[in-house]
């Protein structure tokens, strides 16, 4: 595939106008920025969108509020690039799919991208994958999505990206609420309460949401054993707050999430219980600004696995999981300004993880019992210049070392240790106030999880083992784009042109097939490669309409791997294209709507390119109408269209959920 010549001419586009400029004053004041719009995810610390070379989108809690879905990852759907491991949201997908990929770098239930709450990481200790119900959705002030490896700043895990969820912070006093109820049984509850006085802040924010779901299984097959999947989870944590001079605060946080599933068939279940601690305080030191953070917590797991009759009549229990893991973690950050257009950024973190796969085999006619586990201790150390060498030209360079051991619980197996240096150098160069271009180089890693490394699993007919021999993911890439901001902000739009190589990418490899079963092994495959074309736009009319609208293009593939007859094929759950839109109108006097679209083409569900799954469409719309005094009431829908699409082929074939209505309440904004 030949992307270049495609956005060739949205890369000219600065350089002619850069041209017809008369050449700049070292001394004048700098060029307005692209975006005034603020990020913290793309260097760590607060930062102009419109400086930073990264490609980062924000989504307001307003843009989360309209969204028609209640949980925070089908929101975040409208992000291009943003996807999960399937195509099935959190509220019923088995909470091991629910790992994030970006820009087609596929994903295998473990994320490759980062999710974090505040600087504290929300990838799951021991799988890698997401809770998303961790974070009420009404304790959030934002979410930024940085696209692009992420390793320099942010060691494992943002091999793709990061997403931040930025809470509130308690500087007043008031109430964010909401509540639906809607079809398949579904009610969603999210609370965030919050004091403030003389620089003391304490706030509470809860979440209940529950949904009777729906059968999975096409009806075609359908059979006496499959039943709906069901979800439940709360989730409630409490914060205090002390506000220091300077703008700086300090804070300590606990919270607890609960969650119960019902994975389509009476014996198929499994629940989860996070318990979380927090602390920590950004503030003035040195004169620069010292950032630490302290975590720690503990999870249990539950999991039953079940072999389902070729007729679909009935089950037998095959395996019991227990998961319990514990982890704890901190890092500190210091940044200092080195003149007017310097700063340097730098820091250290450290992560300790310890969790064991307690399994039951019932198949047979005596249970037997096995232990799998171990322990993963991991550091990192970064450093990043940030520099605006004139008033057109900024640049970032910095990088980050990383080591890390893994001590598995079985006496036979070997300790293993690996390393990872992950560079990055960018380029901001602001053509005219309206056009900016930018330039990326990078590399980053993954370290496998103690999922992958020692935990064995089952889904429908497929059984995926474990592999202890697991190496890290070493990413390649490199990125350029154009950012545009016209018509005083009211039309701005990012193209952005991508590639990324990945050694050692850990795929779900199919090794056997028979007739009653698939038997699969995670192994580091070989090299993989995703490369394409990123782009959006948001054009806003009045105060009132605004249009969003992205496409991605991902070109996602096997290039070199240990079974020749893997090479070439496209890497599982990644489909080539992706569009999505938003059309909102906001009138605070009159009422808030918002249509949302979503097209998605094929992929396939394995590695060997056998079970492809359709293109899919969704569209879905919220209106709301606001009643005075911070109160409002709305309606929403999901899946308008009521189209029923393929989510997974295993080599079962399930689908989608039906269109789905709902209708609440909304106090405050």
């Amino acid at each position: 595939m030949r992307l270049t010549p495609l956005l060739l001419p949205l890369f000219l586009l600065p350089t002619a106008a850069h041209a017809a400029d008369p050449p700049p004053d070292p001394l004048a004041d700098p060029l307005p920025t692209v975006s005034d719009e603020m990020t913290v995810t793309a260097t760590r610390t607060e930062q102009k969108l419109g400086e930073s070379a990264a490609s980062v989108v924000v989504v307001s809690a307003a843009e989360l509020a309209a969204s028609a879905a209640p949980a925070i990852d089908d929101a975040l759907r409208q992000v291009p690039g943003f996807s999960l491991f399937r195509r099935s949201g959190s509220r019923f997908a088995n909470p091991t799919t629910q790992g994030v990929s970006l820009r087609g770098l596929g994903a295998s239930g473990a994320s490759r991208a980062l999710v974090l709450a505040d600087g504290v990481p929300l990838n799951d200790p021991f799988g890698g994958w997401i809770a998303w119900g961790r974070v009420p959705r009404a304790a959030l002030a934002r979410v930024e999505v940085m696209r692009g490896a992420g390793s320099d700043l942010y060691g494992s895990s943002a091999l793709g990206g990061v997403v931040q969820l930025v809470r509130r912070e308690a500087r007043t006093t008031g109430i964010v609420a909401d509540g639906s109820f809607g079809e398949l049984g579904s009610a969603d509850g999210s609370l965030y309460a919050s004091v403030a006085r003389k620089g003391w802040g304490a706030s509470v924010a809860a979440e209940s949401s529950t949904t009777d779901g729906y059968v999975t299984v096409e009806p075609a097959v359908r059979g006496p054993v499959d039943t709906p999947v069901a979800s439940r989870h709360d989730t409630v944590e409490a914060t205090v707050e002390r506000r220091m001079a300077g703008g700086g605060r300090l804070f300590v946080r606990g919270s607890r999430f609960t969650e119960e599933r019902k994975n389509g068939t009476p014996l198929q279940t499994n629940d989860s219980d996070f318990r979380q601690w927090s602390a920590g305080g950004d503030v003035s030191a040195g004169g620069g600004s010292l950032s630490v953070r302290a975590w720690g917590g503990r999870q249990d797991y539950h999991q039953t696995f079940t072999a389902v009759a070729a007729d679909r009549a009935s089950e037998r229990l095959i395996r019991l999981q227990s998961v319990p893991a514990d982890t704890a973690g901190g890092s500190v950050q210091w940044s200092h300004p080195l003149g007017d257009h310097h700063a340097l950024v730098g820091g250290a973190e450290l992560r300790e993880v310890n969790g064991t796969s307690d399994e039951t085999a019932a198949g047979g006619p005596v249970p037997t019992r096995v232990s799998a586990g171990g322990r993963q201790r991991t550091g990192g150390l970064f450093l990043e210049d940030v520099a605006r060498l004139t008033p057109r030209l900024s640049v970032t360079v910095g990088g980050r070392f990383d080591s890390w051991r893994n001590d598995p619980k079985a006496a036979l197996l070997p300790r293993r240790d690996e390393s990872a240096f992950s560079p990055r150098a960018a380029l901001l160069f602001q053509a005219t106030e309206r056009w900016a271009w930018t330039a990326s180089v990078y590399k980053a890693f993954r370290a496998p999880t103690l999922n992958e490394l020692y935990r064995a699993f089952r889904v429908g007919d497929v059984l995926t083992t474990a592999n202890d021999s697991l190496r890290a993911e070493r990413l390649t890439g490199g990125e350029t784009g154009a950012l545009l901001n016209a018509r005083g902000g009211r039309l701005t739009a990012r193209g952005t042109l991508f590639w990324m190589d990945v050694d050692q990418t850990i795929a779900n490899v199919t090794l056997a097939v028979t007739p009653g079963l698939i038997t699969r092994q995670r192994q580091n495959l070989g090299r993989t490669r995703s490369r394409g074309i990123e782009a959006e736009i948001t054009a806003r009319a009045g105060e009132r309409w605004s249009l969003t609208g992205g496409w991605l293009l991902a070109d996602a593939r096997v290039v070199t791997a240990k079974q020749a007859d893997l090479e070439g094929l496209r890497i599982p759950q990644v489909p080539r294209h992706q569009l999505t839109m938003q059309i909102r109108f906001d009138d605070p006097r009159f009422a808030t709507a918002a249509l949302q679209a979503r097209w998605s083409g094929s992929q396939f569900d394995d590695d060997q390119n056998r079970f492809r799954l359709g293109g899919a469409t969704t569209v879905d719309a919220l209106i709301s109408r606001g009643l005075g005094r911070g109160l409002s009431i709305f309606a929403a829908g999901e899946n308008l269209l009521d189209e029923r699409a393929e989510t997974g082929r295993t080599p079962l074939r399930t689908l989608s959920a039906p269109r789905t209505l709902r209708a609440g309440v909304r106090i405050g904004k």
